[in-house]
């Protein structure tokens, strides 16, 4: 009888929790990231975040470098949520490239939706190796 209360007990208070609730936030931060994006990422970075060229290590002519995909497919996922932030924030320029900073132009929301949007676009493969890293 014990066991069955305690059964009981444990299926009545999972269901307090909404796990719902934590996924359809992160969903609605992953839309407004895909919104932050198209409107202030995508003339450099390319649709879905693909990049606009072959090659984003070398060098353009001007000595910068292009602006990287950020789909899984160049070096974005290998870095932490705080050094990406920062590249939002503070620009690329450090880094050899040209991104202007938008610290003072993107709130928090818009930031970590860019955050969460750019971590969607990977592969579930590379989703699973930064959580793992850095979540």
């Amino acid at each position: 009888m014990k066991r069955l209360v305690l059964i009981l007990a444990t299926v009545f208070l999972t269901g307090c929790f909404d796990s719902d609730d934590a996924q359809a936030k992160v969903e609605d931060s992953v839309q407004l990231g895909k919104v932050t994006f198209d409107k202030n990422c995508v003339a450099c970075h390319g649709k879905g975040a693909q990049g606009l060229t072959g090659d984003w290590k070398k060098r353009l002519e001007n000595g910068k470098f292009p602006a990287p995909p950020l789909n899984g497919t160049a070096h974005a996922w290998h870095h932490s949520p705080e050094v990406l932030l920062s590249t939002i924030n503070n620009g690329g320029a450090k880094l050899g490239g040209w991104m202007p900073g938008f610290k003072d132009k993107l709130n928090n929301e818009e930031k970590q939706g860019l955050l969460d949007y750019i971590h969607s676009l990977w592969p579930a493969e590379l989703q699973q190796k930064y959580d793992k890293r850095f979540k």
